[in-house]
């Protein structure tokens, strides 16, 4: 009988949920499935876990030591991630959900929901091609999420961001559980290319470096404010135009390096275990987080803006203005806030449907 609970216990977190399987007899449900000796910490889902940034994602978050349960749901291919990424021997314990009949479940608790899910971009496509794709699975899942988590943070990684994190909050408020601290666009992909970028032209050490990076999460809408790097750098005006438009097209440079196999998965995934991280330690209540997101805000006259914000135990603690602009982040500014108001539109629209 010991062993039958042992072998219980264990496979209980690799296969779908159906208590029925597990047998009456062993008395164990999947709340049992545990690490033994594991420390509290927090639950986190993975919407979209099978994918291309999916699995590297959840990977990154199976390292996490604030991670205590970590739930991977897609509608393909769960069971086979959540078997490989559960044998690490890292403290977070993984539980596997497959297809729609399942996503209650997998959101049911959660701390933190990521969502990478969605198409990935392919050479000549621009992130609005994706939308009428991604913006109906968004909606679907958000609709889950405020049934079943609504007190969750929410990271959206699903492109077209400027778009699916206004559907996202249409989705809340309809329900009656939107609350703008928690609703938060991933946009430290731009934050880590700036850094990057700036560290090369400079020979610097980019874990040293830090870029502001505001106002969506694409193209144009893309905006690092160079004259606010830290440490503080003199840059040419051509090296200014130089980084922008590398900054701003950093995508489009994976997704045609990798001509037509798929877009930026591994620094995306990166990108988004850096700002979840940010997010569990401002849960936990440490001091300081502050990072760039695009989410609700009062910065510009959009409803919706990407500027440095400090995360805390109830999400974003607080909005921080652009402070000063030399003449060029103006006038990127402007550019910026034309093409960010409709992807806005676009996506409030879509919800309202």
């Amino acid at each position: 009988m010991d062993a039958n609970q042992r072998i219980a216990r264990i496979s209980a977190h690799l296969n779908p949920p159906n208590l029925d399987q597990i047998g009456s007899g062993s008395g164990l449900g999947r709340v049992g499935c545990r690490a033994k000796g594991g420390s509290p910490g927090f639950k986190v889902a993975i919407l979209g876990a099978a994918g291309g940034i999916g699995q590297p994602l959840a990977m990154l978050m199976k390292m996490n030591p604030l991670v205590s349960l970590l739930h991977l749901y897609d509608v393909a291919n769960a069971p086979g991630v959540t078997a490989d990424i559960s044998h690490m021997d890292t403290n977070a314990v993984v539980r596997g959900f497959l297809g729609q009949s399942q996503l209650d479940e997998a959101l049911t608790g959660m701390d933190l929901v990521i969502i990478p899910a969605g198409v990935p971009r392919k050479p000549g496509m621009t992130r609005d091609d994706l939308f009428n794709i991604n913006a109906g699975i968004v909606r679907t899942l958000s609709e889950a999420i405020a049934k079943c988590c609504p007190k969750a943070i929410v990271n959206i990684i699903s492109n077209p961001v400027n778009s699916t994190v206004p559907i996202a909050a249409e989705v809340f408020k309809k329900a009656g559980t939107f609350d703008p601290k928690k609703l938060m666009g991933v946009t430290m992909l731009d934050v880590v290319r700036a850094n990057t970028f700036v560290a090369e032209v400079m020979s610097l050490d980019p874990r040293e470096v830090d870029v502001p990076v505001v106002g969506g999460h694409a193209g144009v809408t893309i905006l690092p404010l160079l004259s606010q790097v830290k440490p503080p750098c003199s840059f040419t005006q051509k090296e200014i135009e130089y980084l922008t438009d590398r900054i701003q097209n950093g995508g489009t440079e994976v997704v045609e390096a990798k001509a037509g196999a798929g877009s930026a998965t591994l620094s995306m995934a990166y990108a988004a275990v850096k700002f979840a991280d940010a997010c569990l330690r401002g849960l936990r209540g440490d001091a300081n987080i502050v990072e760039c997101a695009f989410v609700a805000s009062h910065v510009t006259e959009l409803p919706f803006f990407a500027s440095k914000v400090r995360l805390g135990r109830c999400g974003v603690d607080e909005v921080y203005g652009l402070g000063p602009l030399n003449e060029y982040e103006r006038m990127g500014l402007e550019k910026a806030k034309k093409e960010l108001g409709g992807s806005i539109t676009k996506g409030v629209t879509f919800a309202k449907k």
